[in-house]
């Protein structure tokens, strides 16, 4: 009973700061600084979830040339950093990190 008490109000609360934000109705708008603060947000945390993933796949810091998931990152930069796409970055590194994966 309790986990659904959570579930539902972790969603109440989600809906309610969407809700504030995206409603054009309501007179509350943001700054240009906490804009620019917020679109540092995403970035942010997917480099949170994806350092951990790159750099300890093993649970342990591992920066060898036979780690599958720092080489296709790296490529996935690469490819970014060439094409400006980011479809086409995605699913280049992403087929580059299976056949990494199957050779390894």
């Amino acid at each position: 009973m309790m986990v659904w008490a959570v579930i539902v109000g972790m969603g109440i609360l989600v809906f309610l700061n969407r809700y504030v934000f995206l409603e054009p109705r309501l007179p509350l708008r943001l700054s240009s600084n906490a804009r620019q603060f917020l679109g540092f947000a995403v970035p942010g945390m997917l480099t949170a979830i994806c350092g951990p993933i790159v750099f300890m796949p093993d649970k342990q810091l591992n920066l060898q040339w036979d780690n599958p998931y720092l080489i296709s990152s790296l490529v996935a930069v690469g490819l970014v950093l060439y094409t400006r796409n980011t479809l086409l970055s995605m699913l280049l590194s992403m087929g580059f990190f299976f056949l990494l994966r199957w050779w390894l």
